[in-house]
């Protein structure tokens, strides 16, 4: 798998992508991350890339030209499963996505910033709009890492007990039952007695109902889908 980011400000995903996971994801050749600096797709002497609003709103736009450059030039090498445009009005990013992402072969994500893209981007290069929630960063980059961080996570072979990706909040839509670790009890807070059973079924029948329990007062409309 390869994804590849385009972005005005590539610093700010040299930690997330280098680290945890994702890091040993691609020591492994599980999946390729390419950063792609949009500056090195500009014109500009001063290799901009941004340039102020038409009308009278405020703040910076990133100009469609080297955006379409660089898509352009990606898409010459391979074929994309989607090119995605980070952007709070997008549509929520969620497990599902994560999940059919994990088998694409390659995906680019188009990072916004400033006050966001040429609308003819919008209109013309991307094939999908996502957000990571109804709030407005600084830019794209933390939410490309958070898709990539949650994409990559689910390559076989990314984590060392696979299953322990199948048992995450959301895969089947409720969450995580609680987890408990040594010691037994802590000033006196003990871990639930049926864990301690070591009768599989009847923790795996606690584990339900308390992933049901969770899901019914924290995230309530999720139990609409798992119905």
């Amino acid at each position: 798998m390869r994804i590849d980011i385009i972005t005005a400000v590539p610093e700010l995903l040299e930690s997330p992508l280098n680290h945890s996971i994702v890091k040993r994801a691609r020591d492994k050749g599980l999946v390729e991350v390419v950063v792609h600096n949009l500056r090195d797709y500009s014109e500009d002497k001063h290799r901009r890339v941004d340039d102020y609003s038409f009308g009278f709103g405020a703040g910076m736009v990133l100009q469609i030209e080297p955006i379409d450059r660089a898509i352009t030039a990606l898409k010459r090498e391979r074929n994309y499963d989607e090119v995605i445009y980070t952007s709070p009005d997008g549509e929520p990013f969620t497990q599902k996505m994560a999940n059919n992402y994990s088998l694409a072969e390659n995906l680019i994500i188009l990072c916004g910033h400033y006050k966001g893209v040429d609308h003819r981007v919008r209109e013309h290069l991307i094939t999908r709009e996502i957000t990571i929630g109804d709030y407005v960063l600084t830019g794209g980059e933390l939410p490309a890492a958070i898709m990539t961080d949650a994409i990559v996570r689910l390559l076989p072979g990314a984590i060392g007990d696979e299953m322990s990706a199948l048992s995450d909040s959301f895969q089947d839509n409720l969450l995580a039952p609680p987890v408990y670790t040594r010691p037994v009890e802590y000033k006196g807070w003990k871990v639930p007695d049926i864990l301690l059973s070591g009768h599989q079924a009847k923790i795996e029948a606690w584990e339900h109902e308390q992933a049901l329990e969770r899901t019914r007062m924290l995230r309530p409309h999720l139990l609409d889908e798992w119905d």
